[in-house]
């Protein structure tokens, strides 16, 4: 693959990002890492600003209550991701100087950060020399190195070949892996690339004749599912200013009394939101609000 090609492409077109410019800090890319997974920029962004007006340094976050997290991360999904972040705050604030880490083990050993977010503030925040695989790297990996349509299912191996990819040169390393996740966000998108705008000069798959893939995925859907009776129920607790009765809830959800109660049961095992002694419910660390 040829890096040089692809680094020069990515000075010229990649998109001004907030989280991209000059000075913002470790602890704002992690926030914007944690953000983008499974979310699309668009989304991110407004939401990503106002987090870093609100809690611009770990401490900030970490004496905030769990219900205004709840409700300042608003429809972004997977609100699980808030909870998460503020035990990452809290650790933060408390064991590493109110500051977010350089060392990729270290990283990992926070709570809520995976392999992918490590590597993406050890390399984005910090510019080490680390590979960072997501979705849209192994994509373009898959179609340029081996002329495949599709990566198929993540595997160790992924690492080790995109790490084989990168300059020698640690600056340039860290701007090709923003560069490979461009790409394949960009233009070698999972669906009607525009190999016409791609920077590589040679892609084994277009040379392959672009073959089909052989990875055959499921769809997914959202409307009906149990993630959007969760998101329903807590719709109405963020809306709340204060706990609210059963009732409340049942009238969110009525296609499915049962998918409700399961979808109830869930929030309430992940800490998301709690039941008072008195029988009401409110998002997670609001239940002493009730009368």
């Amino acid at each position: 693959m040829d890096s040089d090609a692809l680094i020069d492409w990515y000075r010229e077109t990649a998109r001004d990002l907030p989280w991209r410019r000059p000075g913002v800090s470790a602890w704002q890319i992690l926030m914007s890492e944690i953000m983008l997974q499974q979310t699309p920029v668009v989304r991110v962004e407004p939401i990503w600003r106002e987090w870093v007006a609100r809690w611009p340094v770990p401490s900030a976050m970490a004496d905030a209550p769990q219900g205004e997290m709840l409700r300042a991360w608003g429809k972004l999904g997977y609100p699980r991701r808030a909870l998460r972040l503020h035990e990452c705050a809290q650790v933060l604030a408390r064991d590493h100087g109110d500051a977010v880490p350089a060392d990729v083990d270290t990283l990992l050993s926070l709570p809520g950060i995976g392999a992918y977010t490590a590597r993406a503030v050890a390399c984005f925040a910090y510019g080490q020399r680390v590979p960072v695989v997501d979705t849209n790297v192994r994509r373009v990996v898959a179609r340029a190195v081996h002329g495949k349509a599709e990566a198929g299912n993540p595997a160790a191996r992924d690492l080790g070949e995109t790490e084989a990819l990168m300059p020698a040169r640690v600056d340039r390393a860290a701007v090709m892996s923003a560069a490979l996740m461009e790409l394949g966000a960009l233009v070698c998108t999972a669906r009607n690339p525009d190999c016409a705008r791609c920077p590589l000069p040679s892609c084994a798959w277009v040379t392959a004749g672009r073959p089909a893939s052989e990875v055959v995925r499921k769809v997914q859907k959202y409307e009906g599912t149990d993630r959007q009776a969760r998101g329903r129920l807590l719709d109405v607790l963020r809306d709340a200013t204060g706990p609210v009765e059963r009732i409340r809830l049942d009238l969110a959800w009525t296609r499915d009394p049962g998918q409700r109660d399961r979808a109830l049961d869930s929030l309430l095992v992940d800490g998301l939101i709690e039941q008072t002694s008195d029988g009401l419910f409110a998002l997670a660390g609001e239940g002493s609000a009730a009368p």
